[in-house]
């Protein structure tokens, strides 16, 4: 059966849509903590082959060309760009940010772990270090009541200085985990991500090893949206559309025309 004009400019039409919902997403959370940008990737859909090339075209000569005819675009994912965000610096101890690959680990309400670029930390009221949704940093960390001045080294480990004391007391080391394919991570909102069959299992280790990126206090990765290139696209998209659009338009008067004159 064929495919009119008509519907395949209406894929798209759909796949701008897509587009232009990925970058609204990415302009959204150009000042979200850690936030990683996405975008939409396409393909073509099936060809229908009318005449194959290479087929006979008389006696003596084959075809140099065939006749194909494409069906319109559809959308295989949305992929997470991972390049590094700004770091910006907070003076806060319990504020981190990674240097490189790698990823925070937090215990979710059912046990599970998700995983974070988001460093902006808290304590609670039993002094552990949470997320400010209080979700633990895992390994969880408790900060003394007493401490006076808390030290979270570039490897991870976080050592407090007491009341009346002069030097400072380990109480941890903070782990990061790492992914061959962090793209397939699966974003569930708030900040947070989990492991699909995509990324692989998590590969946890002391930061600054094996690949993993060191962790630096004091500081906040910052999304590494670009807005002026995410304004950029928008217009892109937004042409895209219209001419699509148009192309509705125009096969419908030429489908108009025809239903009249025959």
């Amino acid at each position: 059966m064929s495919t009119s004009a008509l519907q395949v400019a209406r894929t798209g039409l759909d796949a701008q849509d897509v587009k232009m919902r990925v970058i609204a997403n990415n302009l959204a959370n150009v000042n979200t903590l850690g936030f990683k940008k996405d975008r939409a990737n396409f393909e073509t859909l099936a060809y229908q082959q009318i005449v194959a090339a290479g087929a006979q075209g008389d006696a003596q000569n084959k075809l140099a060309i065939g006749l194909n005819l494409g069906t319109g675009v559809k959308l295989t994912g949305t992929e997470r760009i991972d390049t590094q965000g700004t770091l910006q610096s907070t003076d806060n101890a319990l504020d981190m940010a990674i240097e490189g690959q790698g990823y925070f680990q937090v215990e979710m309400p059912d046990g599970t772990i998700a995983y974070t670029r988001a460093g902006n930390f808290k304590t609670n009221a039993e002094g552990t270090i949470v997320t400010t949704d209080g979700l633990p940093l895992v390994p969880q960390i408790t900060v003394p009541e007493d401490a006076t001045l808390l030290t979270i080294g570039s490897d991870g480990t976080v050592s407090a200085t007491m009341q009346g004391q002069s030097e400072p007391t380990p109480l941890g080391q903070i782990e990061m985990a790492s992914f061959i394919n962090p793209s397939g991570l699966q974003a569930i909102g708030n900040n947070l991500l989990v492991v699909t069959a995509a990324s692989g299992e998590a590969r946890v280790g002391v930061a600054g090893e094996d690949g993993r990126g060191r962790i630096r206090s004091g500081a906040l990765e910052q999304s590494n949206v670009n807005t002026v290139e995410e304004l950029v696209e928008m217009i892109e998209t937004q042409r895209a559309y219209e001419i699509a659009s148009k192309m509705i338009k125009a096969t419908d008067e030429m489908l108009q025309y025809a239903n009249q004159q025959l």
